[in-house]
């Protein structure tokens, strides 16, 4: 408990400001990855940058995959080369809705 609490007597909240996904949202729903972020934030809170980074790496990890998706990305990139190299060998072929074709005779 700091001796004076300078926030409260301003009447400024730096850690609602502060943190990404709890600023004030549309709706007043919660951030799409509000829940990894505030993960991050109890482990890491009150043992310094250098232990956290060592400690909390894997609320990091599930933080920065929440905001990037660079994983779902790289996953999707995966299964899009392997089905055009399905349909280059002719092993697959894709549904008509999928490819632009309506599938059915227009009146």
């Amino acid at each position: 408990m700091p001796f004076v609490d300078l926030q409260s007597r301003l009447g400024v909240d730096v850690d609602r400001w502060l943190l990404l996904q709890s600023g004030p949202q549309p709706n007043q729903r919660a951030a799409r990855c509000h829940a990894f972020e505030k993960e991050l934030v109890e482990c890491s809170h009150g043992i310094g940058a250098t232990r956290a980074k060592r400690e909390c790496r894997l609320e990091f990890e599930d933080f920065y995959e929440c905001m990037h998706r660079q994983k779902l990305h790289k996953r999707l990139y995966t299964i899009r080369q392997q089905r055009d190299k399905m349909i280059k060998e002719g092993t697959y072929t894709p549904p008509a809705h999928h490819t632009g074709q309506s599938g059915q005779s227009d009146p």
